[in-house]
């Protein structure tokens, strides 16, 4: 197995005459907790969504645990996502939400059943199965919504900025819940951030971009 869990080459998007990610390269060593900061409309949001695939590049590879993914589709990736806005689904409880993953892989019921109470623990809210996203805080919504990637088990997590919405103590409060969870899991983790203050206290490596460019 490839020591970078990552690794990518000569990316390039564009959008007509915009060039969202322009030649970019870089590898994420296995268990790193990685952030990608730059500001707003830099490319942060258009990379992650490369890696995990719901955007196609004009040309570039990408390389997940040594495997080139190019045309590999989202759900065979090893990779999970969890959005700025967390996408939990608001008709669905919370078991339903964490199970999403687990039953589109056709995973049998018994396994889900034991899998979401697994992830549920991972992340301190065991036993609140039955409720749905509008009976919880903005707090436990962050919670669910990284057990729905936990329990795929990925290779890889990636954050789009998924505390940009909370307030200034709960986001450090789920900062440190962060940063404790990945040294526990051991797992990779890639955080994307606007926020200087929040990248220096997650991550064991920083990289800089701005203009689709990686600056440093």
């Amino acid at each position: 197995m490839s020591e970078n869990v990552i690794e990518v080459r000569d990316l390039t998007k564009k959008y007509g005459q915009v060039v969202a990610l322009n030649n970019i390269s870089f590898e994420i060593p296995r268990g790193e907790l990685f952030t990608i900061i730059g500001p707003s409309g830099c490319g942060k949001t258009t990379l992650l969504r490369t890696i995990v695939g719901l955007t196609e590049p004009d040309s570039g590879s990408i390389r997940i645990n040594g495997k080139d993914v190019k045309g590999v589709p989202t759900r065979l990736r090893d990779v999970s996502l969890v959005f700025q806005n967390l996408a939990l689904f608001p008709h669905k409880n919370v078991y339903e939400n964490i199970a999403f993953g687990l039953r589109m892989r056709k995973y049998p019921e018994e396994k889900v059943r034991s899998e979401v109470e697994s992830a549920l623990k991972t992340v301190g809210l065991h036993g609140v199965e039955g409720r749905y996203p509008r009976e919880l805080s903005m707090g436990e919504q962050q919670r669910i919504a990284l057990a729905r990637s936990l329990v795929i088990k990925p290779s890889v997590i990636l954050f789009d900025e998924p505390l940009g919405n909370v307030d200034y103590r709960l986001r450090k409060r789920l900062e440190l819940e962060l940063k404790l969870l990945h040294r526990r899991l051991g797992l990779t983790f890639v955080y994307v951030t606007h926020d200087q203050e929040q990248a220096m206290t997650l991550a064991t490596r920083i990289m800089v971009m701005n203009q689709g460019m990686v600056e440093q």
